[in-house]
């Protein structure tokens, strides 16, 4: 197989010219391009057809994550991995949301951007490990938190749950159960209060993330 073809797209040149020496110590990679800006990153993209791009997140004329969205959609073969000094969860979930395939720091470029790099050509996906271990940590403590609030629950308010995600009216709830309307409306306030939920789409929701109903 050839050698990676690179486009490097940084507004600061110093930092271009480092990554140029970094990458070009790889025998496997090459550098084809280079852009100081959004739109002339879409421009090389077109011209120099590179596999992967390595892209800044701040960048003028078009935004670093603009533009990844732009060549994630128009190039769906083209590689984006984001290098940036972002240490933050939500600069992460917006990079992989636009198509990028990797999130590098700036700071671990030297040892970690070669790495991402053959990651995404074999169409795997890397995250600084910090960055991923945030995000993991997040996920974890969502679940948990669905848990405790699923755990508060009572059977009746289940039921209730159950009968509202598949579709029912209170009326119909209400028959079905034997209980009042005015019962039914008060089971679901009290479900929309302990779940931090407000309407009757994400109570549905909820009950399809806990298994209660199938999607």
């Amino acid at each position: 197989m050839g050698k990676v073809r690179i486009l490097l797209a940084d507004d600061h040149t110093i930092l271009r010219e480092g990554i140029k020496v970094l990458l070009n110590r790889e025998r496997d990679m090459e550098i084809v391009a280079e852009a100081e800006d959004g739109a002339q990153a879409l421009e090389k993209v077109r011209t120099a057809k590179p596999d992967v791009v390595v892209m800044d997140i701040s960048m003028p004329k078009i935004g670093g994550l603009e533009v990844t969205r732009e060549i994630t959609e128009t190039f769906p073969d083209v590689k984006v991995v984001i290098l940036t000094m972002h240490d933050n969860e939500e600069y992460l979930v917006q990079a992989l949301k636009s198509g990028a395939k990797g999130y590098v720091l700036k700071e671990a470029a030297a040892t970690d951007l070669a790495e991402a790099i053959r990651a995404v050509v074999r169409g795997d996906a890397y995250l600084y490990p910090a960055v991923a271990r945030k995000l993991v940590d997040d996920y974890v403590n969502r679940v948990r938190t669905i848990k405790t609030a699923s755990e508060s629950l009572t059977p009746r308010e289940r039921e209730v749950l159950k009968l509202v995600a598949e579709g029912h009216t209170n009326k119909e709830i209400a028959d079905y159960l034997g209980i009042s309307v005015k019962t039914v409306e008060n089971h679901r306030a009290n479900l929309m209060r302990k779940l931090d939920l407000h309407d009757r789409t994400e109570l549905a929701r909820y009950a399809i993330k806990i298994g209660l109903v199938e999607a």
